[in-house]
């Protein structure tokens, strides 16, 4: 078999990236050297990219797997299967405008109020084909223009038919362009500290978005490559797993058992082991993080030597087995 190329991210993803990948039994070595890292797996070729690459290098089959946001598949409208949402880098893709636009002002308020003053409305963004769809669906624009495609402005090039709402690429540095060279942005944001700093606020989230592993449709056909494509995915979703449940040891008398299994919601049915004093046993589980305040007060007045830990795994292999038995009925 060819090995599986692997595409990682680089920038603000890339700590997080290398972090996720040791949870999971992978080792990355030379990341913060080179843009080909070594890992811990003969059958995998790593490669270090731009996340806003990633989707198309994968779409187009250059990589089988990618690690990439969810809003760069969105962007790139990346033809790729979304294996798993891994669940960290979140952030949100937002619309933020200068503060000295009214408080209860909308999105389409602020538009409208531009073009009555016979202006155009002026977007800065890197997401050119998200701000394009964004605005096409907001109500003022549709009364407006109809279907017509907002004009889309790069060095490059232009497209689109209205020149009435132009969105500028931005190549950084985003937060500065209002109010000379746009009215708004639309940019990612965690916290929002950044757009605070740059007198803007936020008006609208446009979407929400986390690091995702996407997989090339063509290698998942592959009968070698998809069963290594579901390794991979196998032990990268056991780190997503086992951050949301805990691992749980309990004793308890066995005239208490059935109380505790009826209020214990295990992940699946527990194992229960006889203890020396044949009067208890041993009950071993997973549960659901959240769940755990919530049952500990009943799981203390029926037994004895709890014992809880935070797995650095949670391996659901029949749901893997399940998801691939599914894919291989529709192909």
């Amino acid at each position: 078999m060819d090995k599986i190329k692997f595409a990682i991210p680089a920038g603000s993803l890339a700590k997080a990236t290398s972090e996720f990948f040791a949870r999971s039994g992978y080792k990355l070595s030379g990341t913060e050297r080179t843009y080909r890292p070594t890992i811990n797996d003969p059958q995998i070729e790593m490669k270090v990219l731009r996340p806003q690459e990633i989707p198309v290098f994968v779409s187009e089959g250059l990589q089988d797997l990618g690690i990439t946001g969810q809003d760069w598949v969105r962007e790139n409208r990346a033809d790729v299967e979304i294996l798993q949402n891994l669940e960290y880098g979140k952030i949100r893709l937002v619309v933020a405008v200068p503060k000295v636009i009214g408080e209860t002002k909308s999105m389409g308020e602020f538009m409208e109020d531009t073009w009555s003053q016979g202006k155009n409305f002026r977007v800065s963004t890197e997401y050119l084909n998200i701000a394009s769809e964004y605005l096409q669906s907001i109500p003022a624009y549709q009364k407006r223009f109809g279907d017509v495609d907002p004009m889309i402005v790069t060095p490059w090039w232009r497209k689109g038919d209205n020149p009435r709402a132009k969105i500028f690429l931005s190549f950084g540095a985003t937060e500065a362009k209002p109010p000379e060279n746009s009215d708004c942005i639309i940019d990612v944001t965690e916290t929002g500290s950044t757009i605070k700093a740059n007198n803007l606020k936020i008006i609208d989230t446009v979407m929400t978005s986390a690091a995702s592993l996407i997989a090339n449709k063509k290698a998942l056909e592959d009968p070698e490559k998809q069963e290594k494509i579901y390794d991979i995915l196998t032990l990268l979703k056991g780190v997503v797993d086992g951050s949301k449940r805990i691992h749980v040891f309990v004793n308890v008398k066995k005239e208490n058992l059935q109380t505790l299994l009826t209020e214990l919601p295990a992940l699946k049915n527990p194992t229960i082991s006889p203890l020396a004093d044949e009067a208890w046993v041993g009950v071993n589980t997973v549960i659901e993080k959240d769940c755990f305040i919530q049952l500990l007060p009943k799981i203390r007045k029926i037994a004895q030597g709890l014992v809880v830990y935070e797995p650095r795994q949670v391996l659901a292999l029949d749901e893997i087995i399940r998801r691939k038995e599914g894919r291989c009925k529709t192909d």
